[in-house]
């Protein structure tokens, strides 16, 4: 159908402009945060753009429904200003009927946003975590400027001097915070220190040189000193420098289905099968909400639509965590979703429904 064609043509592409525009937007908050972390010295400026393809895809689960909407909600505001839904309207098309033609497109940015729950963003999650531990254990010479103080995880790390090819420091300080309570805090001082290569190990290993070692119990009188010719320092992999805690997120679905007993599954979960569902009500509320009149401009409404529809996105975070907490079940999804649809068919009906009830009310008053 000619018609069919028109809108799926329109909303595509006004809705793919509206999720680039996101998306750039977006990323490049989170880009400038990483070049921060990469200037600290904390992260190798050489995988940003790694980091923020693998990130690319967890993002894009909020950005794919609400672009979709906003490209929805334009396509038609401009309908109502330009006419055209007045003249199919007058031809026996109604706006119900418009989004009838709209529900196998639909369908496709549902399964479109059903694979980037299910299978792209946990993916692209467990690919920024293995990437993230392999920068958790730059220790060491990797991280070290000169004349600088570097904290790693359990150590900070200071070199009066670094050659070139940042294989031996100078003038060394290394602080090692204890990893558990009633251990000792280590402070080590050496003259130099030289990288040592080790095969199959992640950790960063140096030779010390011409130092002292202390031993220093936290809120005790009391330490240990030990001074070497030479002594062998392993820095190891910092397991707490993560980025964020994305552990269950990015987990397989398979495997998160096998353990779905558990609340925190149970939440992610249903936030994986009922997330994508978002689209068919970005539909229904964009046809209830969408109408203005040419004199009120295509953005009329466009700003409180936005907030109802940002509403039902924060209502699903918040019952997520309310699930995890093992407060309510992975239903209250559905619930909300059909909630916010009948709000969009009662929305629909307000040219019939307004003035019936306005003459219950006058009946009433009477």
């Amino acid at each position: 159908m000619i018609i069919r064609r028109y809108l799926v043509k329109q909303v595509v592409s006004t809705s793919l402009v509206v999720i680039a525009l996101l998306t750039l937007i977006m990323m490049g908050g989170r880009l400038i945060k990483y070049f921060g972390v990469a200037a600290q010295g904390r992260l190798d400026a050489s995988i940003l753009f790694s980091i923020i393809g693998y990130r690319l895809p967890e993002f894009l689960t909020l950005i794919l429904p609400l672009g979709f909407f906003i490209g929805l909600m334009l396509v038609f505001g401009r309908m109502y200003v330009d006419h055209e839904m007045a003249v199919m309207n007058g031809s026996g098309v109604s706006r119900h009927q418009l989004a009838r033609l709209l529900i196998p497109m639909s369908l496709v940015f549902l399964v479109a946003q059903g694979c980037l729950m299910l299978w792209a963003s946990p993916w692209g999650l467990r690919q920024y975590e293995a990437l993230a531990t392999s920068q958790a254990v730059r220790t060491g010479f990797d991280l070290v400027r000169p004349k600088e103080f570097i904290s790693a995880g359990r150590y900070t790390i200071y070199a009066g001097d670094l050659s070139e090819d940042r294989r031996n420091l100078k003038d060394i300080f290394v602080y090692e915070r204890a990893k558990s309570e009633g251990k000792p805090d280590v402070i080590i001082l050496a003259k130099e220190a030289t990288r040592v290569e080790m095969q199959n190990d992640t950790a960063s290993v140096v030779d010390l040189t011409e130092g002292r070692r202390y031993e220093i119990y936290p809120n005790q009188p009391r330490y240990s000193q030990a001074e070497f010719q030479s002594y062998r320092l392993r820095l190891e992999s910092n397991a707490e420098a993560k980025f964020e805690s994305t552990e269950v997120e990015a987990l397989p679905t398979s495997k998160l289905w096998s353990n779905r007993a558990d609340p925190v599954v149970a939440s992610e979960l249903g936030w994986r099968f009922f997330v994508p569902f978002t689209i068919l009500v970005a539909l229904m509320l964009s046809v209830a909400l969408s109408e203005v009149s040419p004199r009120q401009g295509r953005y009329l409404k466009l700003f409180p639509a936005l907030l109802i529809f940002a509403s039902l996105i924060v209502a699903l975070m918040a019952v997520k965590t309310r699930i995890s907490k093992g407060e309510m079940t992975v239903w209250i999804y559905p619930t909300i979703l059909v909630i916010y649809g009948i709000a969009a068919m009662l929305f629909s009906r307000k040219q019939k429904l307004a003035p019936k009830i306005k003459k219950q009310i006058q009946r009433v008053r009477s």
